[in-house]
């Protein structure tokens, strides 16, 4: 069986072409990605407007692979929209409800959604995340229903870890793909 077509959800300032995210979209040529309008200034109407179009012209279920604030908006779009989602790999969860975390840009993702994902979902933090602390991705996980991985010393899972195609992302994505069927 093939695998759900990925759409890759970046977060806050998008994520560049040394980000395992866009290195995944480039190795899979059935991959597509949300594009904002604004990567530096979210406004989450329009956020949720742009995945939705994206999710929509899926002709199957998707699996949703989101990064930092891409895992918040994931929560909202799906509160909103409800559409079949094959599984969703949310890695960095940024915790928008915390100021400590998170810069003031993000303030209009809060709350933080928690509700139940009725999908498959793995959620992926590291120990030393800058954007939310592991107890707290640990709670997100678990209100969403998420298998949870907690990783040591790739702060926030992106370019700046330095993780090129982050095989061990990779195997983690296929063994939620597993879960998909």
């Amino acid at each position: 069986m093939q695998r759900p077509r990925l759409i890759i959800v970046p977060g806050l300032g998008d994520s560049g072409p040394a980000h395992w995210q866009s290195i995944w979209q480039a190795e899979d040529p059935r991959a597509s990605r949300v594009v904002q309008q604004d990567w530096e200034h979210p406004a989450l109407p329009a956020w949720i407007a742009a995945l939705d179009e994206v999710v929509k012209k899926a002709s199957a279920p998707p699996l949703l692979v989101a990064h930092s604030l891409g895992c918040a908006l994931i929560g909202h779009w799906f509160g909103r929209m409800r559409r079949p989602i094959a599984a969703a790999l949310l890695v960095a969860p940024a915790d928008v409800d915390s100021p400590d975390h998170t810069p003031e840009e993000v303030r209009c993702f809060r709350p933080m959604p928690v509700d139940r994902l009725p999908f498959p979902t793995t959620v992926v933090a590291s120990n030393d995340d800058p954007y939310v602390a592991p107890e707290r991705a640990r709670w997100f996980a678990q209100r969403w229903g998420s298998r949870f991985v907690l990783l040591g010393g790739l702060g926030h899972i992106n370019s700046e870890s330095k993780l090129g195609r982050w095989d061990a992302g990779k195997r983690l994505l296929d063994e939620l793909t597993s879960r998909c069927t």
